[in-house]
């Protein structure tokens, strides 16, 4: 167990200022964006609006993320589980985003269903 604290350490160390960065750098270029559609707008250019996804596309979306997410979830604590038999109840844990990605991807069909229906 002392080796685990160790590299989860690490991980800690250089994963909390990249998460930092990562969250700084989405917020300035989506202000950068914001910026530049309002300058093009004052000078009389049409701009283009982004389409954006519809219900069925972010539910689909966001359940592909969370089955991903769950899978390499699991997938790290049943290789940690060789080192450290405990870790298997960890990696159970990972069947609640697993699910939430299934109801995700559950929605995204009712959702299409629905609309062929209507």
């Amino acid at each position: 167990m002392e080796g685990l604290t160790g590299i989860v350490a690490i991980v800690m160390i250089f994963g909390m200022p990249t998460a930092a960065i990562a969250m700084y750098t989405f917020y300035r270029v989506r202000k950068l964006r914001t910026e530049e559609r309002l300058a093009a707008m004052q000078r009389g250019v049409t701009v283009p609006m982004e389409a954006e996804l519809s219900e069925g596309a972010r539910s689909r979306r966001h359940g592909i993320l969370c089955i991903a997410g769950a899978v390499g979830y699991m997938l790290t604590f049943s290789i940690i589980a060789r080192l450290e038999p405990d870790a298997l109840i960890a990696a159970a844990f990972g069947a609640i985003p697993f699910t939430l990605g299934l109801g995700f991807l559950l929605d995204s069909v009712l959702i299409r269903r629905d609309a062929r229906a209507a």
